[in-house]
């Protein structure tokens, strides 16, 4: 009976114990806008400058101990997709990441970047077949409730997603498209 009350008390106040309200935000990507140039592959016959966009992150649940991020295009005519980022071990009092951090080793102490489809650790921008029209680029953040996954820098993406969904407290996406 208590646990009823308290559930109903704070749906009464426009919240529920079970969902926080995580928001993800960057100062690079405009959700459902085309991405940037700054943001597209160097490589693959595309020549973008292949530099990893600002994320940052509000409202993570209580008891969140640590963030990854995934980048992935759903539209990609590989039958599973393709990852364009995996970065997880962020400390639990991160916020953001900064432009460029990917390319320049400026990412929060103990954070691990996996391999992207591209078969390397790091950032790997958009680059979609020419003429198969536009894709979608979805960034996700997820609060995690381990400080650290078993994993490091060899990690394939697909496992790293395992381990993601399998700890994520929450999770904030923004999508963009690009196309060329």
């Amino acid at each position: 009976m208590r646990l009823i009350t308290t559930l109903l008390t704070l749906s009464f106040l426009g919240t529920t114990a079970a969902h926080a309200e995580m928001k993800l935000t960057s100062k690079d990507l405009t959700a459902g806008k085309p991405m940037a140039d700054a943001q597209v592959f160097n490589g693959f016959g595309c020549s973008g400058k292949n530099t990893s966009p600002h994320l940052a992150w509000s409202g993570a649940p209580a008891g969140t101990k640590s963030f990854a991020v995934m980048a992935y295009d759903p539209d990609a005519p590989t039958g599973s997709g393709w990852w364009h980022w995996t970065v997880f071990n962020l400390p639990a009092d991160a916020t953001e990441i900064a432009t460029g951090a990917s390319g320049d080793k400026k990412l929060l102490a103990g954070a691990v970047e996996g391999r992207t489809d591209f078969g390397m650790s790091g950032y790997g921008g958009a680059c979609p077949p020419e003429g198969h029209g536009p894709h979608r680029y979805q960034f996700t953040v997820y609060a995690l409730s381990q400080d650290k996954l078993p994993l490091d820098e060899n990690a394939p993406a697909a496992m790293v997603g395992f381990f993601v969904r399998a700890n994520a407290l929450d999770q904030a996406t923004i999508e963009v498209t690009y196309e060329r």
